[in-house]
Parts: structure tokens; C-alpha cells; sequence
């Protein structure tokens, strides 16, 4: 029984607790969280095993399933984890160039739907070919060594040419986890679920490059997912929906229970048309909003450079779109396209939501951060509060490359 199947089952021989008392937040101080153990059969020796669910949410990340299995009889052991929550709505890349020993450590979430590639050795994990999992760089290495040797011995005694060549290929896998020379590292999900770690955050990471696209038909085929094209609606129904707020059912992203989210097309003045949308959960109390273009990519991209040089300035009205990058150039800070999403909000708003970022953030502030790692953090927040209380000048940059971010303009700071 996979993990999700066994889920499903104890949720529907339960006493019908919604999400929230399913997924319990990760923390080590939870003496409440245990693993649910469940009698399975062991695929080694065909005797009954334990595998252990634990059904838990990761602050900053997502929800998972953390499963492992164990047989008394014959020792085979096995752990895999999976995400419970919902694929998200781009697929997301992750490039990293991998150029000395520490990089081999960096923590690693991939998803079994994930492809993992090093382009220098023409090397390929495929999508399903493996459960997901958290692990490291040097961890996935050692999985794809473990792999390719677990049939050896068989291809000596049946293709000696065959096996000659995996031998030095699996040599070749070996010296790449010394970093003789740096290579080429990259994930590819198009559910949007996995993760590389950036261990200079909230800074800049240049060896890192993490981009958000849209899935094609052929990988929302491959999620299972149907269309996501939507047809396209006359011009009266654009009219209408100026006046009137849609709302559509939809699950709360912090406890998975049943909410509902308003939608609503709004003119900006002197900008153009955006979508506001707006989700309340009357189970947890979580709210959130999000801000989509409601118009078309301009043909050219804007970048918008405020100086912030006085405490009015955290009043100004700011757009940010999910195609809009932010840099603070005195912190070292810039925000990726996709992060945050989109916010129709004040700047004051904009770094307090940052802020909370980095704040929530479990592989930087969290029980697997270093001391110096947490401290460098901790410096980063109260430098950015100094910001936000207008005690310290800084710049603020938006980058979009489509063109559809605003800031509201005041006195002559903005150019």
C-alpha cells in the first residue's frame, strides 16, 4: 500500500477530522506528533512489516507524508517521503553549478515526478523512476550509484562489454562527489514540489538559478492534470465581471479544510485592470490575497528604483506581479520572480510580508540551522526593520519583465 493509499484509508476509518487535525505543523517541541504504524507486507520475504506514516507540515515548504518501512524477519529497510498537498500552479527548475565540497551538502526535497540531470556526464534520474525524497546533492549521487551496482553482478555473467561500461561510468559518478571539477546540477519538476537549497539566504544565491514556468500538455498529462487552458469569454462577460464578485470552493493552504475564495477585477488608476483574490478558512483563521494581471504582457519590461528616504515612504501603494523580481542592493537581498506571488499592498506591507519569509523559513531559522546561519539571519531581520520603521535609507528595485508591477509615485524620489 503506498502512502497516500494508506492515508486515504485511516482517514476514512477515522472519526472524520478534517485536514487540520490530520497535518500537524514539523517542530521539535510537539510531544504530540507521532508516526502511525501500520501492519504491510515486506516485498523482500513476503512476511508482514511496520511501516510508519507520519502526516506533518513543513513551515515555509509544504505538507508531506514521511513513510518508512522496516521488516524484523529480514532486515530490508526503506523511507520515502511525498507531498499531500496540492501540485502547484508552475512547474519549477532548479540550475545549480556545483563548485566545491560544501555544495555536495546542500539539503535537497525531490518529488518522485521530478527529473534530476548532469548535463557534463549526460547523466538523467527520469521522472517516477525514484520515490521521493529528502536528501542531498551528494545523497541523490549516492542513490544513482547504489542503483546502477544493484545489478552488476548479473550483467558480468551475461554482458561483460555492458557491465565493463556501467563500472566506469559508476567511477565517474564517484569522483563527481569530490568536486575536482565543478559541474552542472539540475532538478526539473514540473509539479512544483521540489526544492534546492540556498544556504546564503535571504541573499542572493549566484550559483543557483531557480525558474518558474508553465507546464506544457504534455506534463500536465503526465500530474494527471486536465486542461488548464480556459476558453476564452465574449467581451460582455469581460464587462460583467467588473461588477460582481465570483467566488469558487477551494481548499485553505495552511489546513487543507474546505474555504472559499472571492475574486474580483479591479481597475488600478492611471495603471490598468488586475485580479484580486482573497481567501478566508473559517476553520483556521488563515487569510490570504493575491494579485494577477488582468491584461496582457507589455512589450517592454519595468524596473522601478524608489530611494527610500523617509517614513511616508512605506505608505505608497505597490503592485507587485508574480513575474516581478525585488532587490534591496544595502541588504544584499533580492526576492525571485514567483516568490510571494502576487500583492496589491503598500510597501510597508511588502517588506512586513518579506520579513515573515524569512522568518518562516525552517532551513534557515528552523531546529536544522547552524548557529552562524541563524545569526546572520537574525542581523538580516533587524536590518530590514530598520527599514520599515524608516531609521535607515535603503533602495527598493522591482524588476518585471512583463511589465505589470506599479509603484505610486510621490515627490520625485522615483524615477
Amino acid at each position: 500500500m503506498s502512502a497516500l493509499g494508506a492515508v486515504e484509508a485511516g482517514a476514512g476509518a477515522g472519526s472524520g477530522s478534517g485536514g487540520a487535525a490530520l497535518f500537524r505543523p514539523l517542530g521539535a517541541e510537539d510531544g504530540e506528533q507521532r508516526p502511525a504504524e501500520i501492519e504491510s507486507l515486506c516485498m523482500k520475504c513476503h512476511r508482514n512489516g511496520v511501516t510508519r506514516l507520519l502526516l506533518t507540515r513543513v513551515p515555509f515548504f509544504r505538507e508531506l507524508i514521511v513513510s518508512s518501512f522496516s521488516c524484523a524477519a529480514c532486515g530490508w529497510a526503506d523511507a520515502e517521503i511525498q507531498p499531500a498537498g496540492s501540485i502547484q500552479e508552475r512547474g519549477v527548475r532548479y540550475a545549480l553549478a556545483v563548485g566545491s565540497r560544501q555544495d555536495m551538502n546542500r539539503e535537497v526535497v525531490k518529488t518522485d515526478c521530478a527529473t534530476a540531470r548532469i548535463p557534463e556526464l549526460d547523466f538523467e534520474i527520469p521522472a517516477f523512476s525514484q520515490k521521493g525524497v529528502l536528501t542531498t546533492i551528494e545523497g541523490i549521487i549516492d542513490r544513482a550509484v547504489m542503483g546502477l551496482e544493484q545489478d552488476q553482478p548479473v550483467r558480468w555473467a551475461t554482458d561483460k562489454e555492458v557491465a565493463s561500461k556501467i563500472d566506469e561510468f559508476i567511477g565517474k559518478l564517484k569522483q563527481l562527489k569530490e568536486v575536482h571539477s565543478p559541474f552542472t546540477f539540475i532538478i526539473d519538476d514540473p509539479s512544483g514540489n521540489s526544492f534546492v537549497e540556498n544556504p546564503y539566504a535571504p541573499q542572493k544565491d549566484e550559483a543557483l538559478v531557480v525558474t518558474h514556468y508553465k507546464r506544457t500538455p504534455q506534463q500536465a498529462a503526465m500530474l494527471g492534470i486536465e486542461g488548464e487552458e480556459l476558453d476564452e469569454k465574449p467581451a460582455d462577460s469581460v464587462e460583467d465581471l467588473r461588477n460582481e464578485v465570483l467566488q469558487f470552493n477551494t481548499n485553505c493552504p495552511e489546513c487543507n479544510a474546505p474555504a472559499n475564495t472571492n475574486m474580483k477585477l479591479v481597475q488600478i488608476p492611471h495603471f490598468k485592470e488586475v485580479i484580486i483574490m482573497a481567501t478566508n478558512c473559517d476553520s483556521c483563521g488563515h487569510r490570504t490575497n493575491e494579485v494577477k494581471s488582468g491584461g496582457a504582457i507589455e512589450p517592454q519590461g519595468t524596473r522601478i528604483t524608489l530611494r527610500i528616504t523617509d517614513p511616508s515612504d512605506m505608505t505608497r501603494d505597490i503592485l507587485k506581479s508574480e513575474t516581478c523580481s525585488v532587490e534591496i542592493p544595502e541588504l544584499e537581498f533580492e526576492l525571485g520572480m514567483g516568490a510571494l506571488g502576487g500583492k496589491f499592498t503598500t510597501l510597508e506591507g511588502l517588506l512586513k510580508d518579506i520579513k515573515d519569509l524569512v522568518e518562516r523559513n525552517p532551513f534557515t531559522l528552523g531546529d536544522s540551522s547552524t548557529p552562524s546561519k541563524k545569526e546572520k539571519l537574525q542581523e538580516f531581520v533587524g536590518r530590514l526593520q530598520e527599514i520599515i520603521e524608516g531609521k535607515t535609507k535603503a533602495h527598493f528595485i522591482m524588476d518585471d519583465p512583463a511589465g505589470n508591477s506599479y509603484l505610486q509615485v510621490q515627490w520625485c524620489a522615483l524615477r
